[in-house]
This record gives C-alpha cells, structure tokens and sequence, in this order.
C-alpha cells in the first residue's frame, strides 16, 4: 500500500495549521483523497505532500498562492521543459527585482531614522549643556 498522510502529520511536518492546509487546498494547490463517512477525512499521498513542500518553498520565496501554482502545474505537465524553466526565470527576476527595491527602501528609511536620531542627540546634548549653566 502506498504512503498517505492525514491532514494532522503534514501539518505537524510543515509546522502549519491544519486550517492552512486547507486553504491550500481551497486554492487548488492539494487535492486530497476522501475517506470515510461522507468522505470527511483527507488522505493525502505524496504528491500532495511534495506540492505542499513547493508551495511553502514559494511563499518563502514570496510568490503569490497563483504563481506558485502556475510553476507546481507546470511541472507536472512536461510538454515543454525549456518553456517551464523560462517561465520560472522569469517569476524570478521579478521577485528579485521586488526585494531589491524593497532593500533600498529600507536602506533608504534607516538612514532617515539616523538622521532623526542624531538630531534627538544634538538637541538633548544641547538641552543639557542649558541645565547645566
């Protein structure tokens, strides 16, 4: 019999809630088996458990939920690989280019913070020099 999973150990591997795997699944990323009465529990095999893995992969790497399930998709139809790892590049060069200009925004705001703080300094040194006379 293959490898399942309830929907409790991934989300215990993962350190994730249950609730977050569902939306996932919600969102078209997992698509577990049914089971049981009414079909209320899931069984998930280890292609969910690997698609589950990519997509905290993706978000880590600040993809949105519709970008990483475009690339998981994708490699799961292997028509055209070069096309895929084309398609991957570019999501992310533009990641890349979102965290780059994020970076000099806060470079950019550090230095008005030290500005600011060494302005406090001045006037506080000032401030003192004055109860001091």
């Amino acid at each position: 019999m293959a490898t399942t999973y309830t929907i409790a150990e991934l989300a215990r591997e993962f350190d994730i809630t249950a609730r977050a795997i569902r939306f996932y699944e919600d969102q078209g990323l997992l698509s577990p088996m049914r089971e049981g009465q009414g079909g209320r529990n899931r069984v998930y095999t280890p292609r969910d458990r690997t698609r589950l893995k990519l997509t905290l992969r993706g978000k880590r790497l600040g993809l949105t939920l519709s970008e990483i399930k475009s690339i998981i998709d994708m490699y799961e139809t292997p028509k055209d690989t070069v096309a895929q790892i084309n398609r991957f590049l570019g999501v992310l060069a533009h990641q890349r280019e979102t965290l780059e200009q994020q970076r000099a925004d806060i470079e950019m705001s550090l230095a008005e913070i030290s500005v600011h703080e060494e302005e406090c300094r001045r006037l506080l040194a000032e401030a003192g020099e004055k109860d001091a006379a």
